[in-house]
């Protein structure tokens, strides 16, 4: 096995791994530490090139610095990438692999699920390391993080209602969410519950209709599926699907939903606050599952009910973002950034004091 270090600015660390016997091609990186170990999950791709999962890697690892520190985990942000066909290469000795690149951070990153990775591949890595998290319960750890993640969004769908309409009501509001998998497809559940009207579409368009038949949601196709009229659109997959395409041509009050990314740039969000549309920055939205995986490293172990209290946090969070919009007439992305920044200001200044 080889690990060799990848040069990057403003990064704390960022390291390359090769291993001739599996064939793991991985990446990972730590973007900043300053409130605690990075924590991020793993995700396994087929990138073209080793620079475009280097270019993955370096956005969602800075990603998870600030949902962390907006979310107030009391942790830094970190994330790995697997490169491959998670259908052709993925098997239990690349697992175990993996697991010693993870050991090799010697706990300054701590690795959880992400795309194509589970539970079952988690395990095979803890063979090799003990920073895994969110593994199964019955193991002591806090499970599948998606349900909280669901539950966070939907706690700070109230806050983007209050903004967008005055009301944090659900009744009657129509949500358009864009990937009904394991978040998604819970979101929509919990929403339609609330009395929302529930819309639903997916790449896979044979599972959001049969939820949709199942559950009493209105189906419409993927493609094109952003010009619908809506009150909230809820991007809950794919990233980048706010860009200079399709934003002149959204129908919607407000944008909320789990998926990372969701802007291609972040002048697109000045482009959304232009038009007066309502955007729940992602990563403070979609913090449910780090903050539920979060209280698993805290001293005392894994408490759901310490979780469930802190992932009603989002809401204020919001509530934060949005006032800081407003007073600084900037973007909500912006107002993210900001305050993770003075998050992140306040964690250094601390651990100035501790040492002095």
């Amino acid at each position: 096995m080889q690990i060799t270090p990848i040069p990057t600015p403003g990064y704390e660390q960022v390291m390359r791994c090769r291993d001739e016997a599996t064939g793991l091609h991985a990446l990972i990186a730590v973007h900043d530490t300053t409130l605690g170990p990075a924590l991020g999950g793993m995700r396994m791709l087929p990138y073209t090139s080793e620079e475009e999962a280097l270019f993955d890697v370096l956005r969602l690892a800075k990603g998870m610095t600030y949902k962390s520190a907006v979310a107030e985990t009391g942790l830094g942000g970190g994330k790995s990438v697997v490169i491959g066909d998670p259908a052709r290469h993925k098997n239990p000795a690349l697992m175990r692999a993996m697991g010693r690149f993870v050991d090799s951070f010697g706990g300054k990153y701590i690795t959880a699920e992400d795309m194509n990775i589970g539970i079952s591949d988690l395990e095979e890595c803890q063979k090799e390391t003990k920073y895994v998290t969110g593994l199964r319960r019955e193991a002591g750890s806090s499970g599948n993080p998606s349900p909280y993640t669901a539950y966070g969004v939907v706690v700070g769908m109230r806050a983007v209602l209050e903004e967008a309409f005055g009301s944090a009501s659900f009744q009657g509001r129509s949500i358009l969410i864009q990937g009904v998998g394991a978040v998604g497809g819970d979101m929509a559940r919990q929403l339609k519950e609330l009395g929302a009207k529930v819309v639903v579409c997916d790449l896979n368009e044979a599972r959001a209709k049969a939820l949709a038949a199942e559950h009493g949601y209105e189906f419409v196709p993927d493609a094109g599926h952003h010009k619908i009229q809506v009150d909230v659109y809820a991007p809950s997959a794919r990233g980048a699907g706010v860009n200079d395409q399709t934003l002149p041509e959204l129908r919607c009050k407000a944008i909320a939903g789990c998926a990372n990314n969701v802007l291609l740039d972040p002048r697109h969000g000045d482009e959304l606050k232009a038009r007066g549309i309502v955007y729940a920055p992602d990563y403070v939205i979609n913090a449910g599952g780090i903050i539920n995986v979060s209280i698993e490293v805290q001293p005392g172990g894994y408490d759901e009910k310490k979780s469930l209290a802190k992932i009603e946090g989002i809401y204020g969070n919001l509530k934060r973002v949005f006032e800081i919009s407003r007073t600084e007439n900037i973007s909500t992305q912006a107002a993210a950034d900001r305050l993770g920044d003075i998050r992140l200001e306040q964690g250094r200044k601390q651990r100035a004091a501790a040492k002095a």
